[in-house]
């Protein structure tokens, strides 16, 4: 159980720092063995004992910007040197922490931090991680040393890791950290190896000896040129106000790493004024601390399981907790994904569970917290039929999701007109799902048609309307009557059609007729589309029901139509998009290469053109190696639309 700890990472440090508060406030409650004088864990008998010849310490936090200038306001009252030396800044990897000892520049031993004074020997594993380098590049290392660095295990590798522990009938990590610390402690190396972890480095004790560098700056810089591998995203600032305001340009940044961090390290950069700074209490060092952003993960009690039906019938089962603030935002609901996963994870009615926000948009349970279990937990069982309309469920053979068949589901009703005017599909401003409620409740529409025959005066009459707001919905509506097909395609909600899709399509057969009239071989023959979208679409359209609400939308004059793209630089060609990009946001990107002709897959096959690759590209540039499929930056794609020189 070393590496499935009890609570998450944020609740650890609530706690911690509520500890501290309290030993401070009555020293003589403060015991020998209190986790304020502890480093880490004890090391594992299963592998054998490594002292550090310099101990491995941990950090103190700081929540806000308040307490980091409190922190350097300490620090400067023993050291005024301090205010003058400046920061370096990195991000702060969420994995497990390492020593790694080379000897004329030969890595020898690595280990764990352990209890930070011995750790546990894990050589044998450390040695499977690809970019740990066995033999030092470059010049100017001394002839012993000990670096220190956190092994992670990447986002993507996570997740694939667990859909094929999930199909093995295991349960799934429930963190790349845990999984990364779980991984390096394996008896087998082998294992290790298969996981997939990679490493970063960032600081060097070697006592008494020469070091070519004199501030953690230029330690980092060094790093790499003796083939160490460095988080890319390090910065140095001259004062703390400039710390401030990097920090606050790094919080966005975490989110779309392909590793998990949880914060930065704000370290003084004068390395000479280290030993001067010296350790509180033998566990942190004065000289670094971590600032940690909001909560990324927050445990609290799941009430209740209910189910949400979808627009297109899929069951969406969702969590009702007891609410809980996650990343600066109070949380009372959550995701639960599908039935199959509610199953696997083993989450119950009652539960502890952990919870995060993806993309720190939507909440998601990631697990239960068993060892908080009581026995009066209650094991979910999925319905047989429709919570919303009674109706028999069905689960296709290929799919994890279960729906409701019947189209006049007040739950797909719903679901589906809120999708057709959101931003995304229709874009009808000013209805959304509250208004879409009140329409049903007072029985002016009943599905997406009778949107265009709504009346300034039948609104008026609705609470929260007035000649004005009533005048701008009908004229919003009005308005979407002019969208492309491509967008109309995908505001119907047929099952697998997203808005990529739709653009394939509708450009493709370029009527809405045109694309009726097709069979699902000639859909599926579509570039990007295959036979699963082609049944789902060609089922839709066979439909006497869909068949009707199509006619009754061109009565009211709705474009089917998609504008012919007139021939651009990437006409024919296929490009995949990977990374974070300098200056283009994702959508920016895509955006320039269909504007140009070209077409973007989210995945890189044979017929892929080329790989547009940022920062952090994940498995996908790797893929493209194997292909042998051109990879290019920015710059490149720029250039090849018109936009660059």
């Amino acid at each position: 159980m070393l590496d499935a700890p009890e609570m998450s990472d944020a609740e650890y440090d609530r706690l911690f720092r509520e500890l501290q508060e309290l030993e401070a406030a009555y020293p003589e409650l403060r015991t020998p063995d209190s986790p304020t004088h502890r480093i880490g864990a004890e090391p594992a008998e299963a592998f054998a004992k490594h002292r550090h010849r310099v101990p491995m310490l941990s950090l103190a936090n700081a929540f806000n910007e308040q307490e980091l200038e409190e922190w350097e306001a300490r620090n400067a009252r023993l050291v005024p040197e301090v205010r003058r030396s400046g920061y370096t800044i990195e991000v702060k990897i969420d994995g497990a922490a390492v020593s790694l000892t080379y000897e004329n520049g030969i890595f020898t031993v690595g280990a764990t931090r352990g209890n930070g004074i011995e750790g546990e020997n894990v050589t044998a594993n450390l040695r499977t991680v690809v970019d740990l380098p066995l033999a030092l590049q470059g010049e100017g290392w001394p002839p012993f040393m000990e670096v220190r660095g956190e092994v992670y295990l990447p986002k993507s590798r996570f997740a694939k890791l667990n859909q094929e522990r999930v199909a093995r009938g295991e349960p799934p990590f429930a963190n790349p950290r845990n999984a990364a610390a779980g991984s390096l402690r394996q008896l087998d190396p082998k294992i290790t190896r298969s996981r997939g972890l990679r490493i970063f480095c960032f600081h060097v004790e070697a006592p008494g000896q020469k070091l070519p560098f004199s501030t953690q700056y230029e330690l980092l810089q060094t790093l790499k040129t003796w083939g160490l591998p460095v988080e890319p995203h390090f910065r140095r600032v001259p004062d703390l106000a400039a710390a401030h305001k990097v920090i606050s340009q790094m919080e966005p940044l975490l989110e779309k790493l392909d590793y998990e961090a949880d914060g930065v390290v704000v370290k003084v950069d004068d390395l000479s004024l280290h030993s001067e700074l010296g350790v509180v209490g033998g566990r942190e060092p004065r000289w670094a601390i971590a600032r940690k952003f909001a909560p990324e993960v927050a445990v609290t009690r799941l009430l209740d399981i209910k189910i949400n039906v979808g627009r297109t019938g899929a069951l969406n089962p969702y969590a009702v907790l007891e609410p809980v603030e996650v990343t600066g935002v109070t949380v009372s609901q959550a995701t639960l994904h599908n039935f199959d996963l509610i199953a696997a994870k083993d989450i119950r009615i009652g539960d502890w569970v952990e919870v995060t926000r993806a993309g720190e948009v939507i909440p998601q349970v990631l697990g239960p917290v068993r060892e908080r279990r009581t026995g009066q937990e209650r094991p979910f069982v999925p319905p047989t039929r429709c919570p919303e309309c009674g109706s028999p469920v069905e689960r296709p053979a290929d799919e994890v999701m279960v729906y409701c068949p019947n189209v006049s589901c007040p739950g797909r009703v719903f679901e589906s007109i809120v999708h057709f005017a959101s931003g995304d599909a229709m874009d009808i401003r000013g209805l959304g799902a509250q208004r879409v409620a009140q329409l049903l409740e007072n029985g002016l529409i009943r599905d997406v048609a009778d949107l265009y025959e709504l009346k300034v005066e039948d609104l008026k009459k609705l609470e929260g309307f007035a000649e004005k707001s009533a005048r701008q919905l009908v004229d919003a509506i009005a308005a979407s009557k002019n969208r492309p097909l491509s967008t109309l395609l995908f505001a119907l909600g047929i099952r697998h059609v997203g808005s990529t899709v739709a653009k394939l399509l509708a450009r493709r057969f370029g009527s809405l007729q045109r694309l009726m009239e097709a069979g699902e071989e000639e859909i599926a023959a579509v570039e990007g589309v295959g036979p699963v979208i082609a049944q789902a679409v060609a089922a839709f359209f066979r439909d006497e029901k869909n068949r009707a609400l199509i006619r009754r939308l061109e009565a009211h004059g709705l474009n089917f139509t998609e504008p012919v793209a007139a021939a651009g630089p990437l006409t024919g060609q296929t490009y995949v998009i990977t990374g974070t990009l300098p200056t283009l946001s994702r959508a920016e990107a895509t955006e320039l290469i269909e504007a140009a002709g070209g077409r973007v897959a989210s995945s890189v096959s044979s017929k892929t053109t080329a790989l547009v690759a940022g920062e952090n590209p994940g498995s996908k540039l790797e893929r493209a190696k194997q292909l042998g499929v051109e990879i290019i930056d920015e710059a490149e794609l720029l250039r090849r639309v018109g936009r660059g020189s």
